[in-house]
Formats: C-alpha cells, sequence, structure tokens
C-alpha cells in the first residue's frame, strides 16, 4: 500500500514539475508554473518521508524546518541583482549532497555484502535493496553511484567559481594553471583509471581519488571561462546538477529522482546550447573552458566618449517618435526597473512607440532583464526578442541603452579578433541617437571595449542609472 502510494505521488509530482517547466517559458504563465513546481515538490517530499524505508522522523523533520528556515532567510535578503550567484550557490549544494549521496551509497553496499544470507534477512530501506541485487546489478549500482559523486564534485567546486565570478570576489577574466587544457585531459584520464581501479577492487580509495580529480576539474574548467560566458556558465552547472541528480536517482532506485535530475540535465543542456547558438559560441568550446577561441590582437577604438546631461536626454526624447530600450546587468545593479517603467508610461503617455529589446544572454542569467521588467510591471507586450526587434533599429529615432556592453558591441561583427566576434548583437548604433547610461569609461564586466560608445551618434548619460533615470523623468512632464 505505501509502495503503492509513494509510486502514485511520484507520478503526479513528476507531472506538476514538467508542467512547472512549460509554464516558465512564458511570462504569463510563469507564476503559476512556479506554484507548480512547489506543490510537486512539497507533495514528493511527503510521499518520500511515509514511503518505503522511511525512518528517523524526527531528525528528518528537524532537517527539513532548518533547510526551509535558512532558504527563506537567504530568499528574503538576496536582491534580484544577486540571483545569479544565488543560483550558482544552489548548484553547488546540489552537487555536494550528490557527493554526499554517493559515498553513502558506496558505504552501505559494502556493509550489507559484508553480511551473510542470514543477516540480510530483515533489512529495510536502500539496504533491502542491495541485499536483492546479483552480482551484474552491483557492478551497474558502483557504476551509477561513480558518476553521480563524478558529476556532483564537478559541479560543486564549478558552482563555487562561478559564484565567486558572478559575485565579483573572484576575477571574472579566465585563467588558467600552468599546463592549461592538458591539466583537465589527464584529471579525465585519472578518473576513468579509478573507475576501473573501483570496479575491480570495490575498495574507497579509487573513489576518493576520483573525487578529488573531479573537484579540481570543475574549479579549473570555470576559472578557464570568462565573465561575458558566465550566462552560459550558469545554465550548463544547473544541468550538471540535474544529471548528477539523476545519477544518485538511480543508485537509490528512486524513479522521481531519476525524472526530475533528466528534466533539469536536459533543459539545462538545451537552454545553454540555445544561448551559445545565441552568443555564437561553439557549446564544447564553452563547457570545456575555452577551446578554440579567437586569437590574435583586437581592433584599435579610435574617437572619444561624449558626455550628455538629462536636459539633452529629454530633448531627443521629445522630438522621437519611436524609442527602443535596452536594458542590461547596469540596470539591475542600480536597481533602476522603476525608473525605467515610470519612464516608459509617460513617453506612451506622449503618444512615442515604445518597446524594449532583450537579448537571449542581458545580464548574468538567463531571462533576468524579463524578471526584473515583470516585477516593475513593464508591459509584456512591448518586450521584444531580438530577432523580433533587431530590424527596426534604422527606423528607431532614439535608442537608449542601460548598463549594456557586450550585446550592443559592434566589435561582434566587424571584430575577427574580438572575444566576442561572431555573437549576434543588437544593432542598436543604427538607430538615428543613442543614448547610453553607463558609470563610467570603463570595459565592464566582462572587459570588453566597446566601439558604440564611440560613435557619431552616441551620446554618453554618465552615472548611476537610477540617479540618472530619475533626473530625467524631472525633465519630462
Amino acid at each position: 500500500m505505501e509502495f503503492g502510494f509513494t509510486t502514485a505521488a511520484y507520478v503526479v509530482a513528476a507531472v506538476l514539475f514538467i508542467l512547472s517547466l512549460g509554464g516558465l517559458s512564458g511570462q504569463e504563465s510563469a507564476k503559476r508554473a512556479v506554484w507548480y513546481g512547489i506543490v510537486g515538490m512539497a507533495l514528493a517530499v511527503f510521499a518520500t518521508l511515509i514511503g518505503p524505508g522511511s525512518g528517523l522522523w524526527l531528525l528528518s523533520l528537524i532537517l527539513i524546518a532548518a533547510g526551509g528556515a535558512i532558504g527563506w532567510v537567504i530568499a528574503k535578503r538576496v536582491g534580484m541583482t544577486e540571483m545569479p550567484q544565488l543560483v550558482a550557490a544552489m548548484h553547488s549544494l546540489v552537487g555536494l549532497a550528490a557527493v554526499f549521496v554517493g559515498f553513502n551509497a558506496h558505504f552501505e553496499l559494502g556493509r550489507v555484502l559484508a553480511m551473510d544470507e542470514t543477516a540480510r534477512i530483515g533489512l529495510e530501506g536502500f539496504a533491502a535493496l542491495i541485499a536483492k541485487k546479483d552480482g551484474v546489478e552491483q557492478g551497474i549500482l558502483r557504476v551509477e553511484l561513480y558518476l553521480g559523486i563524478l558529476i556532483g564534485a564537478i559541479t560543486f567546486t564549478g558552482s563555487i567559481v562561478a559564484f565567486g565570478k558572478l559575485a565579483g570576489k573572484v576575477t571574472s577574466a579566465a585563467k588558467k594553471l600552468p599546463g592549461g587544457h592538458l591539466l583537465n585531459i589527464g584529471a579525465a584520464l585519472l578518473s576513468l583509471l579509478c573507475l576501473i581501479w573501483y570496479m575491480n577492487t570495490g575498495g574507497f580509495f579509487p573513489l576518493f581519488l576520483m573525487t578529488l580529480a573531479a573537484l579540481f576539474v570543475g574549479y579549473h574548467l570555470i576559472m578557464g571561462i570568462g565573465g561575458a560566458d558566465m550566462p552560459v556558465v550558469v545554465s550548463m552547472l544547473n544541468s550538471y546538477s540535474g544529471w548528477a541528480a539523476a545519477a544518485i536517482g538511480f543508485s537509490l532506485g528512486n524513479d522521481l529522482l531519476i525524472v526530475v535530475g533528466a528534466l533539469v540535465g536536459s533543459s539545462g543542456a538545451i537552454l545553454s546550447y540555445i544561448m551559445c547558438k545565441a552568443m555564437n559560441r561553439s557549446f564544447i568550446s564553452v563547457i570545456l573552458g575555452g577551446f578554440g577561441g579567437p586569437a590574435g590582437e583586437q581592433m584599435a577604438v579610435e574617437g572619444e566618449q561624449i558626455a550628455i546631461d538629462a536636459d539633452g536626454v529629454a530633448n531627443a526624447l521629445d522630438e522621437a517618435d519611436s524609442v527602443i530600450i535596452i536594458p542590461g546587468y547596469g540596470m539591475a545593479v542600480a536597481q533602476a526597473q522603476q525608473a525605467v517603467s515610470e519612464l516608459t508610461k509617460r513617453l506612451r503617455e506622449k503618444g512615442k512607440n515604445v518597446r524594449f529589446a532583450i537579448h537571449p544572454v542581458a545580464g548574468r542569467l538567463p531571462g533576468h532583464m524579463n524578471v526584473l521588467l515583470a516585477e516593475a510591471k513593464v508591459p509584456y507586450d512591448i518586450v521584444m526578442e531580438m530577432d523580433e526587434i533587431n530590424d527596426d533599429f534604422p527606423d528607431t529615432d532614439v535608442a537608449i541603452v542601460i548598463g549594456s556592453n557586450d550585446i550592443v558591441n559592434p566589435a561582434a561583427q566587424d571584430d575577427p579578433n574580438s572575444p566576442i566576434a561572431g555573437m549576434p548583437v543588437l544593432e542598436c548604433w543604427k538607430a538615428k541617437q543613442v543614448f547610453v547610461s553607463k558609470r563610467g569609461q570603463g570595459t565592464g564586466y566582462s572587459g570588453i571595449e566597446n566601439p558604440l560608445f564611440f560613435k557619431d551618434n552616441t551620446r554618453m548619460f554618465y552615472g548611476d542609472a537610477k540617479d540618472s533615470l530619475n533626473a530625467l523623468l524631472a525633465k519630462i512632464s
């Protein structure tokens, strides 16, 4: 009876998770989709607690309460600008959990195999599952837990490094140790040899040695990826965490963990591939830490950046009929989305055609800008994707860039030696006038110079984005 209920609950939870993923593809359905996920997870946890092999109720409830409380506090404290690094940190916990569960499965396997047939009678939970396996199935279990630990360890250290880069605690530049990719290849070969060693002996040491190698690979791979590719990295680490969960699900014989892990793993991989296509990046190059990146001296940028004040921008907007606003991570840092929303409202009330252009990798997290604009109640129907709006810039009077750099960089098209060469970008320089809201003359997070800032039709609206826009709003009645 317990097993039947657990199986049915897992099926319902899996359906809810699928509905949740599907709903997240649209802004209108995203809120409902989140609730699907919450209900599905609550059902999955409840079914697991009362299902076969349940026990240690007090400890389970204490840990659930503690985890929930910590999650609540973190969610309340973390702002939208910190969401990318929060997601990376959460991925590291999934990877670490996979490592611990894999080690536990190894020790439990050894304990059960050390028992005689009589002692195995009456075992419960995972131990009972192991006791029923024959030699071939035990070998498969070892491969499953090995893969779970391997992927989990890579995810753990990789996510920590990604967190550091996104939080500004680690340099955003691509850094490799002497030996570069050869070190990664050596660690991968060592992991393969340890698998053969582990399958032949069943000992702990090859498992431990592989874990050290995997921890190094996770660290070195992500350190070798520059800031411009961090949105892809976050998505890819999400995929890694899913595959780690799926591998552990096979080890534990938990069908829901397998399904959820596969959903997360495949959706993360697909999203990463889509983002690489949007950046004209090689998928393999990014996830392997920069194989095949562009080389050579970048084109020199000539000219000077010309500043403009709020009065100048207001006069241009007053005369414009069409306006396209391009938000970036700088808008998020300045928490300027409400000011942007108010500017949009006032311009539309004056009869201006105002739209937003969203690049697939704007910000440091997929969909980051869409969430911020939705939070500020910007109408969904004027928020356009790059492919929908890029051809409209030549007929646009004013383009306003707020805290963006790489996604509006013409060097992607003009300089074959640029780190973002070939990346599809928003061609805002084709508008009649371009205003760039930017703190100063620096190159930004990715460290790539932008010729847009030096073009004849571009003016730099320097200052904190929120303060600058509030000053602009004072000029627009």
